[in-house]
């Protein structure tokens, strides 16, 4: 099972996954030459909500699909440190993709 985690330390945001640092996934979509944020809606929320989705689901389409929502419900709502789980993630997910999603899955 994956970690996740995120700081804003002296140093700026750090995001990391099992202890390294989180790649931006700029070859996937690039939605900002930021670097990674979070606590609101926006490109740096959407770039970080990225990243964590295709690490986590291994498949940029899937991961692509479901930013958006993922952005809004869970990122946007982070507090200045972070911390999810595979596990986590997998429930933000299965909420957000609805019962008439999960029934066709």
């Amino acid at each position: 099972m994956k970690r996740f985690s995120g700081d804003r330390t002296i140093d700026g945001v750090k995001a990391w996954v099992d202890g390294a640092p989180l790649d931006q996934r700029l070859d996937i979509h690039r939605y900002t030459a930021n670097g990674f944020e979070w606590s609101y809606e926006g490109d740096e929320p959407r770039q970080l909500a990225l990243a964590i989705l295709a690490e986590h689901l291994g498949d940029p389409s899937r991961a692509q699909a479901m930013v958006e929502p993922f952005m809004k419900a869970v990122v946007a709502n982070f507090d200045n440190e972070w911390e999810m789980t595979s596990a986590d993630i997998d429930a933000a997910l299965d909420v957000l993709r609805g019962p008439a999603l999960r029934a066709a899955s």
